[in-house]
């Protein structure tokens, strides 16, 4: 047994022990994910052998710090069922590579594998869920912690140990492509969804049990703030907004134990994110005291050259910064000169290295962890319960925006018809960052339908039209089915589904999609938000046919549809559902459960109007335009349902608390009466939204500082409270202190944001009978 495997002594010690043994070199190779995990095996007739590739790279280093990507199937890795690791063979092949380490190398350091786990673990045969946008809209984090425990689970199944999650990037401009991997527009919403996400893959012992892993949580910071919503494109913000908006989510994530996130691609008032010593180690360390690591994205190092003109000045300048763990660059190969050449100071190297070293203690790959049972992924993976969590997520996933005269959900028609391009296209309703499917597995719209329907509904399916295509050679045949039907359901919206005859960036990201049906996902940025193709011209033949249109929109950005919104009777948002979406639209098209997603984000009537979110500063400034409204055509929080939800505060009185008590722990309870005064049970999401009404800086018009989702059924209600203490009450003052001021605070509660009943606290800045002020 080597020292550093010895548990009698405290794992500090044997960090510190080991990381006086390795040489300058093997340090280096620890900070180093140069490898793509594909590139490390070749599947051959009797199994799998590793590649001269992957043991060149050991050699060069005496080992590996984390190896990425090694499961990941996609159109870019070039992996599908017939040369990618199937389920039962994982970990074998995680087990051969760290026994190779463990022969080949002085130390034998184990590797750490990361794998890209956006909705679901990116690998042949892993269960998909709906995309994070979706997520957000069920307003559910106990659901999502259910939803990553079982992605951890899967993770670790196959001898895994990092899985990266897009938790804190905000939606700000949904043009940019990759709006399906945010969670909401909303900084509270979203911190929310990272802590579950956090709970559910790490758990909260402190330890990790073995279906545990570490989630890497993407992109820190301000990635949703590219300008003119290009992808990697520079947030123009400053310190304020930083900090209200984009910053939220990571602190949240940090006081809830996160031990990893990954840097963003974008700059921040003009110093890139790799390179910001400010918000990688001042803030993340410092301040919030985050003992974790930080993964560069891929190739963002050598983006640094940019400004360095120089690869060792691009090592220091990333080291300094507080960028611990590379992924595929150059730059972090020249550490080892950059030291010898007097360039950093090899201490820094060292912070780095304990931190890498660190993870893989509490994982315990320096203990028996490092090996993975080789059956286990075969009794893990794809779990049933695993099938029943992903269709709940889809269900609640759903939004429902519009439902004109009730015509939802659908009862006594005869003659149905399905169109559109989405409605009988799996891909487009999972996401990007999807592995292939084997044919037959997941459920379209017209799937769900087909087998939801009663058995006397005469059911007829026209394509229509593409996502991007420009032909109308389908809309015949799609008015005919529609004319002699009395309901018309019309499937559109988006796709992020990549294909293998596309080109892509050194990072993945899709270089050229010309001829390709895709429209949405990483580097697929839009300037206009209507839909795609002749969608628009598809469902306005569709209504002037006279029949009733049900729109079902399957989407990952939100599109700007004010005629559809205008003429289409009922509109059902699905987001990307995810392969359970088909099963979930249906049920909810026939009624057999209820709809209660709600926006996790604005839809705009038109790009023109852009920015739309809900939480504007109010600085006087005129909303609407000269020549068209400046209100979002949904708002965020809205949400329809199939019955209906009355709200009252318990007590309308003023409240007061002083400054004192609040620092003292003290808390407004806030006490609101839901009830169901409709006929159908169902979930309602309780939003609580505040005005500071007085205060030395601009105010947003409206914040979510509270949100409750609860069932009732009809007839029944429950009486929620929220708290609002010092948190929840503080501002960023002029002086760039987090604070909280006295004054009035005017508190909104309601099924969206553009609820109208509201109370009124008084912040006092001494305590009621005159005490001395705090």
């Amino acid at each position: 047994m080597e020292f550093y495997e010895d548990k009698s002594f405290p794992t500090e010690e044997r960090v510190d022990r080991l990381l006086k043994e390795m040489t300058l070199k093997e340090k280096v190779g620890q900070l180093n994910q140069k490898l793509y995990g594909w590139q490390a095996y070749r599947k051959t007739e009797d199994g799998y052998e590793l590649t001269d590739l992957f043991k060149k790279h050991v050699e060069q280093f005496d080992g590996m710090g984390a190896l990425y990507g090694l499961f990941r199937a996609d159109p870019w890795s070039a992996v599908d069922f017939n040369n990618g690791i199937a389920v039962e063979d994982s970990a074998m092949v995680t087990n051969m590579i760290q026994k190779y380490l463990e022969d080949n190398t002085r130390l034998g350091i184990p590797v750490l594998f990361s794998e890209e786990c956006p909705h679901g673990h990116q690998a042949l045969g892993s269960t998909l869920y709906p995309t994070n946008i979706g997520a957000g809209a069920s307003w559910n984090p106990s659901l999502q912690r259910q939803v990553s425990s079982h992605v951890a689970s899967e993770l670790r199944a196959r001898g895994s140990h990092l899985g990266l999650v897009s938790t804190l990037d905000i939606v700000r401009d949904p043009r940019w492509g990759r709006t399906e991997e945010c969670f909401s527009e909303d900084p509270y919403l979203s911190a929310k969804m990272t802590e579950a996400v956090l709970e559910g893959m790490q758990g909260t012992a402190g330890e990790f049990d073995e279906d545990k892993a570490v989630a890497v949580l993407k992109h820190f910071a301000a990635q949703g703030a590219g300008v003119g919503g290009h992808n990697s494109g520079p947030a123009l913000i400053g310190e304020r907004e930083l900090r209200e908006i984009f910053l939220p989510p990571m602190k949240a994530a940090v006081q809830s134990g996160a031990l990893a996130c990954m840097a963003a691609y974008n700059e921040i008032d003009g110093v890139p994110c790799h390179g910001n010593k400010q918000l990688l180690t001042n803030i993340l360390r410092n301040e919030w005291g985050y003992q974790g690591i930080v993964m560069a994205d891929g190739t963002a190092l050598d983006r640094l050259m940019m400004l360095t003109g120089d690869k060792e000045l691009a090592a220091a300048y990333a080291l300094e910064a507080g960028v611990d763990l590379s992924l595929w660059d150059e730059v972090y190969l020249s550490i080892e000169s950059t030291v010898r050449n007097g360039k950093i100071d090899e201490q820094l190297v060292d912070q780095a290295v304990r931190r890498m070293l660190m993870i893989k203690h509490n994982l315990g790959l320096f203990d028996e962890r490092k090996w993975t049972p080789v059956s286990k992924a075969s009794l893990i993976v794809g779990h049933e319960k695993f099938e029943k969590t992903n269709l709940e997520m889809a269900r609640q996933s759903l939004v429902l925006l519009k439902n004109e005269e009730n015509i939802l959900p659908l009862e006594g028609i005869k003659k149905l018809a399905v169109i559109g391009p989405s409605a009988d296209n799996l891909y487009n309703m999972l996401g990007d960052y999807t592995p292939p499917q084997k044919p037959g597995s997941g459920s379209t719209v017209l799937d769900g339908i087909r087998s939801m329907a009663p058995a006397d509904v005469e059911i007829s399916y026209s394509k229509g039209c593409g996502i991007r295509d420009s032909s109308m050679a389908g809309f015949a045949e799609a008015r005919q089915i529609a004319s002699g039907s009395d309901v018309a359901i019309v499937v559109a919206g988006g796709s992020s589904a990549r294909d293998f005859s596309m080109d892509f960036e050194d990072n993945g990201a899709v270089k050229h999609y010309d001829a390709a049906e895709m429209d949405c996902g990483e580097n697929v940025d839009v300037a206009d938000l209507s839909l795609g193709g002749v969608q628009s011209q598809l469902i306005q033949q569709i209504t002037e046919t006279g029949t009733p249109v049900v729109l079902i929109l399957i989407q990952g950005r939100p599109h700007a549809i004010p005629w559809e919104a205008e003429h289409c009777s009922a509109i059902l948002c699905g987001w990307y559902p995810g392969p359970s979406g088909g099963t979930a639209i249906a049920e909810a098209i026939f009624g057999r459960f209820n709809p209660s997603g709600k926006l996790p984000v604005s839809i705009p009537a038109s790009s023109m109007q852009l920015p739309v979110y809900y939480n504007a500063k109010d600085s006087g400034a005129k909303e609407d335009y000269f020549d068209m409204s400046g209100k979002a055509l949904f708002p965020f929080g809205h949400g329809l349902s199939y019955t209906t939800f009355s709200y009252r505060f318990m007590s309308n009185e003023e409240k007061s608390l002083s400054l004192s008590e609040l620092e003292e722990g003290n808390q407004f309870d806030i006490a609101v009466e839901v009830n169901n005064v409709g006929e159908r049970a169902g979930y309602e999401v309780v939003q609580l939204y505040i005005k500071d009404m007085e205060a030395s800086v601009t105010q947003r018009k409206k914040e979510l500082k509270g949100f409750d989702k609860i069932w009732l059924e009809p007839g029944e209600s429950k009486v929620i409270h929220f708290q609002l203490g010092k948190e929840q009450l503080s501002v960023w003052n002029i002086q760039m202190k987090e604070t909280v001021e006295p004054g009035l605070v005017k508190v909104m509660v309601g099924g969206s944001s553009e609820t109208t009943t509201n109370v009124i606290l008084r912040i006092t800045k001494e305590r009621l009978g005159g005490e001395e002020s705090a």
